[in-house]
């Protein structure tokens, strides 16, 4: 088992913060993964809509209309 790490932080200056907070590394995979998750939300309300009777029944008249004939 280690030992928990006890090194104190360094003070917080106006420069360590500019420093960290202009530091953009990761940002662009944080922006990813967001919107991958964005896109599944999406997705799941999609399929849950499609899954309706309503929605399946306005689809199938849709594709009757499409293959009649007439």
């Amino acid at each position: 088992m280690t030992a928990p790490c006890t090194d104190p932080l360094p003070p917080l200056t106006r420069s360590r913060a500019a420093e960290l907070f202009t530091d953009e590394t990761g940002a662009a995979t944080a922006e990813y993964a967001i919107t991958t998750m964005a896109a599944v939300a999406f997705a799941g309300l999609l399929v849950v809509i499609m899954r309706s009777d309503e929605v399946r029944g306005i689809l199938t008249d849709l594709v009757r209309r499409a293959l009649t004939v007439a």
